[in-house]
Formats: structure tokens, sequence, C-alpha cells
């Protein structure tokens, strides 16, 4: 259970889409499109999700997820921090690199690893600076 502490959560989005770019080349689209679910609504409209809204759907999760992690102020977190940037690098690398990453889906989960990253250090250090006023008022 301890390493999941420190592992990101956005690691597996990223290794998910890095898997399906790889081993579906110029069919990545099309997977990634494949409706998982559908739903017929009340008002006689059709609800579908695709991979791509599922893959959104994780990543909001994660990034609610990611952010409670971030309040901690322990050694894993530093680590997770670290970690976290390695990601966001991660993702800014194959959507620069890999043709199949060029979509909204994987731009919008690209800078939810961003915001990750960003608020992780942010929250971190706002955390610590009252850790260390309240110390210093005792």
């Amino acid at each position: 259970m301890g390493i999941f502490k420190v592992i990101p959560f956005f690691s597996y989005l990223l290794l998910a889409n890095l898997t399906i770019f790889l081993l579906k080349g110029n069919n990545a689209p099309d997977l990634l499109n494949a409706i998982i679910f559908q739903m017929s609504l009340f008002s006689g409209a059709t609800f579908n999700l695709s991979v791509n809204g599922l893959f959104l759907i994780l990543g909001a999760v994660f990034l609610f997820i990611e952010i409670i992690k971030s309040t901690r102020t322990n050694n894993a977190s530093i680590i997770d921090h670290m970690l976290s940037s390695l990601v966001f690098i991660g993702f800014l690398v194959v959507f620069i690199v890999m043709p199949g990453a060029a979509s909204e889906t994987y731009f919008v989960l690209m800078l939810m690893s961003l915001i990750d990253f960003i608020a992780g250090f942010t929250i971190t250090i706002t955390s610590a600076r009252k850790d260390f006023s309240l110390s210093n008022e005792l």
C-alpha cells in the first residue's frame, strides 16, 4: 500500500495512453473513440461514453486524489512531487513526439498533470509554512 502513496496516479494514464499509441499506431484514434457505454436518456437523446471520455473522467478523479495527497508534509510527498514532474514531462514528450497524442483529450490530460505538478508543490509549501508558523508560536 505504501508504494501507491508515492506513485502519481497520472502515471497510470500516461502508461495506458502510451501503450495504446505504441500498439495501435495510426489506429489509436479508432480505439480511443470507441464507445464503451451507451444509455438512452428520458429526453430521447443517447449518452455515449468513449474511451477518451473514460480517460477524462479518470483524469478528474486522479487530479482530486493527487491534490488530497499533496496536503501531506512528509518525505514521501517530496518523492511524489518529483515523480509528478517526471510524469508531466512524459506527457509533454509524448504529446510532442507521437502523432496519436495530438488530440484534445490527451492535451487535457497533460494539462491535468501540469495542474497536479504545480498544485502539489504550492499546497505542500503552503502547508509547510503553516506548520512552521504554528511551531514558532508555541
